[in-house]
């Protein structure tokens, strides 16, 4: 018998890593009776993170109030952490003084991150407070095209010559009092300043002084373009499995890094913005956002689908008399448009990720779309035969169950025909899949169901 003891992980808690709300109580408590001292000692164990989700989920008086107590004790980090859409309302807050240091305490990357979205008077105010070197590096970041790596990077980056050995690499860190605050390589560069390898922290401190650097680095090392997209930046991280990485000019020059809490960053953005397109709603929407903002981005939506809701109206309408004579195609109809209408979700769901992640490709993509088929065509077979009885059962007539049964099958292969090739066509046409697919193949389902159904039970029944 093992006398190795299991260890059995705890049972899943939604609540684990939530704000407690007993905490947020007394936090407001403090703001309230403008107790300074009470609410410093109440923030200081809380990340930065959870305090920029207390602020979000807070009303805006509460908010205001807490971040003028907090005066000059604000953490920058929290600017970083913040929502867009509120993030600028905690600026203007801010006394100018706090905002300044604050900033001040930022990497390169989050600052050009704060500054994209402002006006131009407060982007010029911020810029001025900066210290000179930092300041020429965020404009130079600023100059890159919006979602582009050098949007992204940090400029901050520690680089040693390729012909160094560990025990240099080691006495010029001691020496160096501005070394970012988390760096995880040293990226080697030749005399031109162009990066040709990386070594690993844990390397370096593992090795004997005199090993040369070029001898420990590491064996995946991507250089990325400072004009690449994020996204493509974000999915070279996530497929090669990258901590960091060397982002460099037109010139091949090393100009900053990019680290993985960036690049997951965007991933988490792209994934966002993926699941609210799906659904026809702005991805710039947020839950602080106000009921006429709300509004306003998810009309144009609704519109569409209004559109498309009245051209499968029109095709019911072809078949009235039918529908008029035979009463049970009213009840019926719904089931047929809506099993198409699932399971064309099912299926664009899954090429929208396999889009995203480009596991969809022109090498398998027939092969996807014949399983998808197939699967539609083997679930139809399988829901034919419950409405085939249902049909007999509910309305005595195995006609009207042969019909649905004919309908569900040709209405399920469809939509998982749609599914894939919809999402496809508008990816090569260069149109989100995300954003627009869910509103064809919706409309794919019920104009085909609608038909089918209504079609058959027409030639079949009348």
């Amino acid at each position: 018998m093992s006398d190795q003891t299991e260890i059995v992980p705890e049972a899943e808690d939604e609540d684990a890593y939530a704000l407690d709300q007993r905490a947020v109580a007394r936090i407001l408590y403090a703001v309230d009776i403008e107790d300074r001292q009470q609410l410093l000692e109440l923030l200081e164990p809380l990340h930065a993170a959870d305090i920029a989700d207390m602020l979000e989920q807070i009303n805006a008086f509460d908010r205001m109030r807490l971040v003028k107590l907090l005066g000059d004790e604000f953490d920058g980090e929290i600017l970083s952490e913040l929502d867009e859409t509120l993030r600028e309302e905690v600026m203007r807050t801010l006394n100018p003084q706090v905002l300044a240091e604050a900033v001040r305490e930022l990497d390169s990357d989050d600052v050009v991150d704060l500054l994209e979205d402002l006006a131009e008077p407060q982007k010029a105010a911020i810029l001025e407070v900066l210290e000179d070197s930092d300041r020429v590096a965020v404009e130079q970041s600023l100059t890159y095209p919006e979602y582009s790596a050098g949007r992204l990077m940090q400029r901050e980056v520690v680089m040693a010559p390729e012909h160094w050995n560990v025990g240099e690499a080691i006495d010029y860190l001691r020496n160096r009092h501005d070394l970012p605050e988390q760096f995880y390589h040293i990226m080697l560069v030749d005399p031109k300043l162009r990066p040709v390898a990386k070594v690993a922290l844990g390397k370096l401190m593992a090795s004997r002084r005199e090993v040369l650097l070029s001898d420990i680095t590491s064996d995946t090392f991507e250089v990325i373009p400072a004009t690449r997209y994020e996204g493509d930046v974000a999915y070279a991280f996530n497929q090669y499995h990258l901590i960091s990485a060397p982002v460099v000019d037109e010139n091949e020059r090393l100009v900053g890094v990019i680290t993985i809490d960036d690049a997951m960053a965007v991933l988490e953005e792209e994934n966002e913005e993926d699941i609210l397109r799906l659904a026809g709603v702005d991805e710039e929407s947020r839950i602080s956002d106000t009921v006429l903002n709300t509004t306003r981005r998810r009309f144009p939506w609704l519109a569409v689908n209004l559109g498309t809701a009245v051209l499968a109206s029109l095709v019911i309408s072809l078949f009235e008399e039918a529908i008029q004579t035979v009463v049970a195609l009213a009840v019926l109809m719904p089931i047929v448009a809506s099993m198409g209408g699932n399971a064309g979700t099912q299926s664009l769901t899954v090429a929208v990720r396999a889009i995203a992640t480009r596991d969809l490709t022109g090498s398998n993509l027939f092969r996807v779309i014949r399983r998808e088929v197939l699967v539609g065509a083997l679930n139809g077979v399988a829901f034919a035969a419950i409405m085939a009885v249902v049909g007999l059962i509910w309305f005595g007539s195995p006609q009207l169950g042969a019909v649905i049964a004919a309908a569900m099958v040709i209405n399920l292969v469809v939509a998982g025909l749609a599914g894939i090739a919809i999402p496809v066509a508008l990816d090569k046409l260069g149109v989100d899949p995300a954003l627009a697919s869910g509103t064809f193949v919706t409309t794919v389902t019920d104009v085909v169901g609608f038909f089918a159904f209504l079609g058959l039970a027409g030639a079949v029944l009348l």
